[in-house]
């Protein structure tokens, strides 16, 4: 697992500031809540009836008064937003700045298989995404302590399973489409995860778009959603894993057979 190492070694810097900057976010939502407990009852009222707006958060199907649907709302958007664009970055450069950088000819001469490559590569990506997590849950669980109040576990736990899942699921897909790129991948993956985001508000606003929760992965990985039914869509989850596995084996395909350009 030696190239394995190198590229946690090499994407150490980005990992830290980017657990830093969620961390940080989580942290500051979670510590404000006791400050603004006495007024959320009357904004869970007025943000649960502005209709399409609270439709498109999900705000209507939690309170937004209470601590877990608070979290869910606050804190269930910065980790998935956050969390999403780390892992698309992440994955969808991880074959082509090989090709970018002119470093793919170095890389290949060793006594390596692309396969092996392959699948060094894509463990580092799924251990940042999960050492992203790991932090981010940490920092979390530590401000939620602190405050004083009862915490709702499951809910919470839950939330941070299904962004870890639409994460890992983001890391097949991007890692995929590493694979038939020669650069310009971050501007694809930051599209790529924005366009996720936003097809789930739209299946929020209209039942007939509500197909779309099939494609993207912010279906399952919804805090309000999750934390209104106290568990998460297995069969969802199984359909994103499926895309995630997808997008590992097109990139096995296509790196296998291309003319990598050193």
């Amino acid at each position: 697992m030696r190239l394995a190492r190198h590229e946690l070694r090499q994407g150490r810097t980005a990992l830290l500031v980017w657990a830093a900057a969620i961390s940080f976010l989580m942290a500051v939502c979670v510590l404000l809540y006791p400050e603004m407990e006495g007024d959320m009852g009357e904004l869970g009222d007025m943000f649960s009836s502005m209709g399409s707006f609270s439709e498109a958060f999900g705000m209507d199907q939690v309170n937004f008064g209470t601590l877990e649907g608070f979290y869910a709302v606050e804190c269930g958007n910065i980790l998935g937003l956050g969390g999403a664009f780390y892992a698309a970055l992440c994955a969808v450069t991880m074959l082509e700045k090989e090709e970018r950088g002119h470093t793919a000819e170095f890389l290949l001469a060793h006594p390596i298989s692309r396969r092996r490559i392959l699948l060094e590569k894509l463990a580092a990506s799924l251990a940042q995404v999960a050492l992203l997590n790991g932090a981010v849950l940490a920092v979390s669980l530590a401000a939620l302590a602190g405050i004083g109040n009862e915490v709702p576990w499951k809910g919470i736990l839950l939330v941070h399973l299904a962004y870890f899942l639409l994460q890992a699921e983001l890391v097949g897909v991007c890692f995929g489409i590493s694979a038939f790129l020669r650069r310009g991948g971050m501007g694809i993956g930051l599209g790529i995860a924005a366009v996720l985001y936003f097809l789930q508000i739209i299946a929020n606003l209209s039942q007939e778009a509500g197909f779309l929760k099939y494609i993207t992965p912010f279906g399952y990985a919804d805090g309000t959603k999750i934390v209104a039914d106290g568990s998460l869509d297995l069969g969802l989850v199984a359909l994103g894993m499926l895309y995630g596995l997808l997008g590992a084996l097109a990139a096995d395909w296509e790196y296998g057979r291309k003319d990598i350009q050193g």
